[in-house]
């Protein structure tokens, strides 16, 4: 039996908000394993559903950058929202975009390019640190191109143009780059802002997850004390309200609240090949900050 300690009931109640006895018996049940021990949560309906990636629990910039049949986006964190209000900072989140746009999104390439400084990415990230006094970095890239269409690009929450919180890169393949498809690609990068779907259709869908959220359906569903052939049509109809939920294409079109994403894009004419989101600070653990700590800290008390 492993040990149940305090530090993994603490991450286990920060993850679902159940109490801290229900997060112990959890952990026993599953032997200190934490993904299991949500699920057992979850089945006796203590949880709320844990699909999410993360709570935003880092500072810095989300950027993108476009132009034909192309776009970029990039994550660069710092310690403190104070720096994302950096207009030094902000100039270098752009320019590592556009960095990203020209030679693709493996961060090893970034960081080796030049920029205008004459300092490559890597340096000019050094030298940012030294300059503003707090540790940054540069998380992740990615880039998509099409052959005909659009790469669509959506910031929320936008401190300047192509610079936030939350970035969406849409990639449609369509017959021309006309203002309607932008427009459309510009409505599925809101729609994926909002919802966050985990992938673009059933069968790219991680399987993994799949079998683990069948398992808690059937879970659920046997405490329910139907017969067994009931209970493989309750599961089979929870797992297409999970698709619904979680696979981009089969979601409910967050601008009319009544179509399908693919309805909407089969209406259009155009094929959505890919997309990503980025949400500043997604997955990653941030030590809280003890303010009064840190004021006595400084004052020498």
């Amino acid at each position: 039996m492993a040990a149940i300690t305090a530090a993994l009931v603490k991450e286990l109640r920060e993850k679902t908000g159940a109490g801290m006895m229900d997060c112990k018996k959890a952990l026993n049940e599953s032997n200190g394993e934490i993904e299991g021990a949500v699920d057992w949560l979850r089945t006796k309906g203590l949880a709320a559903a844990a699909k999410k990636s993360g709570r935003t629990a880092a500072e810095g910039l989300v950027a993108v950058a476009s132009e034909d049949k192309k776009a970029a986006m990039v994550e660069v964190n710092a310690e403190t929202d104070f720096v994302a209000r950096n207009e030094a900072f902000q100039s270098f989140v752009e320019s590592v975009a556009q960095v990203a746009l020209k030679v693709g999104d493996d961060l090893e390439a970034i960081k080796a390019a030049t920029l205008a400084s004459g300092r490559t990415v890597a340096d000019e990230l050094t030298h940012l640190i030294a300059t503003i006094g707090e540790n940054m970095s540069l998380r992740r890239a990615r880039v998509f191109t099409v052959p005909s269409g659009v790469v669509a690009t959506y910031v929320h929450g936008a401190l300047r143009p192509g610079v936030g919180k939350i970035g969406v890169l849409a990639a449609l393949e369509a017959p021309s780059a006309s203002d309607a498809i932008t427009q459309l690609g510009r409505q599925i990068g809101m729609h994926v802002a909002a919802t966050r779907p985990s992938a673009l259709d059933v069968t790219s869908l991680d399987q993994a997850e799949v079998e683990r959220e069948r398992a808690v359906l059937i879970d659920q569903a046997k405490d329910s004390g139907k017969p067994e052939a009931i209970i493989e049509k309750m599961v089979e109809g929870r797992i297409r309200k999970f698709y619904e939920e979680v696979v981009l294409l089969e979601q409910v079109w967050v601008h009319d609240g009544e179509s399908r994403v693919k309805k909407v894009l089969e209406k259009a004419g155009v094929t959505l090949v890919g997309f990503d989101r980025f949400q500043l600070g997604e997955g990653i653990e941030k030590e809280a900050d003890d303010f009064a700590a840190e004021v006595a800290k400084v004052s020498g008390v």
